[in-house]
């Protein structure tokens, strides 16, 4: 009876550390969400030393910012600022950096009603200086001519936004079937700037994702658990901004194809440009808590192609461009297992081997590391 007391008790015992240490990680990873917020919440200024004309905006959307200039120049962050003392004003071209972020702001306001119509990239496009005197075509190319809508004349039929994605929905196996996969792991290799690398994916429904690469350099993960997001690197560890925490959720939808009409609100049919040879229906969708994106369906088969994403900055949009192809049958749910991320820094091409469905996946890879930095 003694015995049967004493291991109860133990068990007991065990069961209550459990649930201690349960909730001590509950508390750590709040913490660790609202250190992020906390972080958020400061403005630019008060982050960072030496800020003159970008006061005032979030602190986590000066380093997006910086990222549009330097696609919209075709710069590396040292064309302006002075290698590990970015504070420093010793480089003529930050200087007139500044200048020229108060003259976009100025025309915007007096000339927009402070509508950001007027960017970086309206007179660089992709050059250090902008260019102005017009370039002459080459010899025998005729200039392109732009082709005016004739009155009357009748635009194309389309389909209705929700024809396309009811179609979408059909040609990947259902909603139903969609349902019925509560995770997905993958596993395939990267192929960037010549290099090739494994990667592998953990999925989790409805929207927790994270993918790890062995690129030479060390691993490198970037991970969204439904609430926040990480990138984890051997340089370093960046907890995402709120910008692009929207945008990785996006790629975290392991149901996309069923949740589009519940994640975006309005959307907008037009014709969509010819993709590796299909003609293709683009339809323009927007959300209160997503970026706008594009999304770029096929005809014939329905299926997404493409789709492109925009991360607001407070000097412009930066865009994401994702192609999807070599769509094959897993478990009744039809998936791409190849596709290719374009952004102004570059692209890199992802191809899957493997996919298993409804297996085990580790919780633990859906914990944000603690002792990271926000940055």
């Amino acid at each position: 009876m003694r015995a049967s007391v004493r291991l109860t008790v133990s068990l007991i015992a065990i069961l209550m550390v459990g649930i201690l240490l349960a909730a001590a990680e509950r508390l750590r990873a709040q913490g660790e969400a609202a250190k992020g917020k906390a972080e958020q919440a400061q403005t630019a200024e008060q982050k960072f030393k030496n800020i003159q004309v970008l006061k005032g905006i979030p602190a986590d959307q000066l380093v997006p910012s910086m990222q549009f200039i330097t696609a919209s120049l075709g710069v590396e962050c040292d064309f302006c600022h002075v290698e590990h003392a970015m504070d420093k004003d010793d480089k003529k071209e930050k200087v007139a950096a500044r200048k020229m972020m108060s003259m976009m702001m100025a025309i915007n306001k007096f000339n927009f009603e402070g509508e950001r119509e007027v960017t970086c990239y309206t007179c660089h496009r992709g050059a250090a200086h902008p260019v102005a005197t017009p370039i002459l075509s080459a010899e025998g190319a005729p200039p392109t001519m732009h082709m005016h809508e004739e009155a009357g004349a009748a635009p194309p039929a389309l389909p209705t936004a929700q024809n396309i994605l009811e179609k979408y929905l059909a040609a990947v196996g259902g909603a139903e079937a969609l349902q019925k996969v509560k995770t997905r792991a993958q596993k395939g290799n990267i192929l960037a700037f010549g290099d090739k690398y494994p990667i592998e994916i953990f999925s989790e429904g409805p929207e927790k994702r994270v993918s790890i690469s062995h690129p030479k350099s060390g691993d490198s993960v970037t991970a969204f658990n439904g609430e926040v997001g990480w990138l984890a690197m051997p340089r370093g560890f960046h907890q995402m901004s709120s910008a692009e925490q929207q945008a990785a959720r996006i790629d975290a939808q392991l149901y996309f194809p069923a949740r589009l009409p519940e994640l975006f609100q309005e959307f907008q049919v037009r014709p969509g440009k010819a993709i590796d040879g299909h003609e293709t229906y683009l339809v323009s969708a927007k959300g209160k808590d997503l970026p706008s994106v594009q999304l770029y369906f096929d005809q014939e088969s329905g299926l997404l192609m493409r789709l492109i994403k925009y991360a607001e900055t407070p000097l412009g949009r930066n865009p994401t461009e994702i192609d999807y192809a070599d769509y094959r049958v897993a478990d009744g749910v039809k998936i791409p297992y190849k596709w290719t991320l374009a952004r102004p820094g570059g692209r890199f091409t992802i191809q899957v081997d493997e996919v298993k469905q409804n297996v085990p996946v580790d919780e633990r890879l859906f914990v944000m590391p603690s002792g990271g930095e926000g940055h």
